[in-house]
């Protein structure tokens, strides 16, 4: 180590012993970097310090802690402290006034003369890049060789300690995350059915897997009564008790979805209450989506009313679709598309009322998300419309929860091994007489 005073070297040595074992205790970030910011002054007799840290992502140097300014924002490619970052070495500046890459605007505006400075890379472990050491005005006149030595033996403790601090900070957001999805996932797996409401001579089944923590599809069963009005009947005929039927799937999956399908599901449960028919639960709650949801984002739904007593389906299908309604009688299959555009896109969009699927003996209505027919292989392919068209007739004798988990295997086979990409939800609704 070059040397000016034999016993300045040993104190300069006790004193980066000293700030090692200070950088080794545990700290909040920005009281890291006032820790780094003291330690460096005092070992290099400097007047004032920063850290600029390095962002990756923006190839920007920033500021979290600094003597006598506000924090700043800067490219790596302006500046004294951009070119020790990029060039990563040690930038020893005699005479600040003299250089052409001296900035002059920050002593300008903070009032403070900077005579002397020294820049030094903080470079972590894996050799990453963690930012940048600046200190300011050495009491001794300028830094020297011996100055720029134990900066370096500084800053490969504070590159470490950074790293360090950094990694817990990280590890912490992850738990509270992971925390925080897994009770959002419990509050939207709490609001679908735990079972499906009986329906005299109908054979029922439900099933959702979401393909993150939180799904953007969800599906509902509520049992209505004759007293309410949820069908496109007339006042003076009120409807007969049956049961409405939800499937909805918002763009994406995640969080955000899953808040815009919750909120559906709960308005239209709210609506039923008040009595309010297929139409005017869809025109008042696309009208909220609208309002709501930004432009990219919507959210497709099936909302139908399965009438026992006449046997049949009427709905209305913003954006969902196919609808597998199955025939026993011939063991065919008609695959519906949905009878107007996805909710939240725009308000008060046309909305044909389809004719009601009628219902036969072993006659099925199979409500599945894209997550079904879209799900892909290996290769990309999709799983597609005729396989599962095939599997409901192949199974059509079986029970519906049997034909739901047919189903499922077959998505499994066909997947061979490939990742779930999307939500996968599904209701089907199967006459036994």
């Amino acid at each position: 180590m070059p040397s000016r005073d034999p016993q300045r070297d040993v104190d300069s040595l006790r004193r980066i012993l000293e700030v090692a074992r200070q950088l080794a205790a545990p700290f909040e970030l920005r009281d890291l970097l006032a820790q780094i910011i003291d330690a460096g002054r005092d070992v290099l007799s400097a007047d004032r310090g920063s850290v600029f840290l390095y962002d990756p992502k923006t190839q920007d140097l920033h500021t979290v802690v600094a003597h006598g300014v506000q924090g700043i924002r800067f490219s790596i490619e302006k500046g004294i402290a951009g070119e020790c970052a990029r060039n990563r070495v040690i930038i020893n500046v005699p005479d600040c006034y003299s250089d052409q890459r001296f900035n002059q605007e920050i002593d300008r505006q903070t009032g403070y003369r900077t005579n002397c400075l020294i820049t030094v890379p903080l470079i972590g472990v894996d050799d990453e890049l963690v930012g940048v050491l600046q200190l300011l005005n050495s009491s001794l006149g300028c830094f020297d060789e011996n100055d720029e030595y134990l900066a370096v033996l500084i800053a490969s403790q504070a590159a470490t300690a950074i790293q360090r601090v950094k990694l817990i900070n990280d590890r912490v957001e992850r738990l509270k995350l992971e925390r925080e999805l897994d009770l959002a996932r419990k509050i939207q797996m709490g609001v679908l059915p735990s079972s499906l409401p009986p329906c005299a001579g109908y054979d029922l089944a439900s099933y959702s897997n979401p393909a993150d923590e939180t799904g953007g599809d969800i599906f509902d069963v509520i049992e209505i009564g004759s007293g309410e009005s949820c069908n496109t009947c007339s006042a003076a005929a009120p409807p007969p008790a049956g049961l409405f039927v939800l499937l909805a799937d918002a763009t994406g999956h995640g969080i955000g979805p899953a808040l815009s399908v919750t909120q559906v599901r709960a308005m239209i449960r709210l609506g039923l209450r008040l009595g309010a028919g297929l139409p005017e639960l869809f025109k008042n709650i696309n009208s909220q989506l609208t309002m709501d949801l930004s432009s990219d984002r919507f959210v497709t739904a099936f909302m139908g009313i399965l009438d026992p007593r006449r046997h049949e389906v009427s709905y209305i299908s913003g954006g969902q679709g196919p609808l597998l309604h199955f025939h026993a009688a011939d063991g065919s299959c008609d695959f519906l598309e949905a009878s107007t555009v996805p909710m939240g896109i725009m308000d008060d969009p046309p909305i044909d009322i389809p004719p009601p699927m009628a219902l036969k003996p072993g006659d099925m209505v199979v409500l599945l998300t894209d997550g079904f027919y879209e799900y892909q292989n290996l290769t990309g392919k999709m799983l597609g419309k005729t396989r599962i068209g095939e599997v409901v007739a192949e199974r059509r004798h079986e029970s519906a929860k049997a034909i739901l988990d047919a189903l499922l295997a077959e998505v499994e086979i066909f997947a061979e091994g490939a990742p779930q990409l999307d939500d996968v939800t599904g209701v089907i609704i199967k006459r036994e007489t």
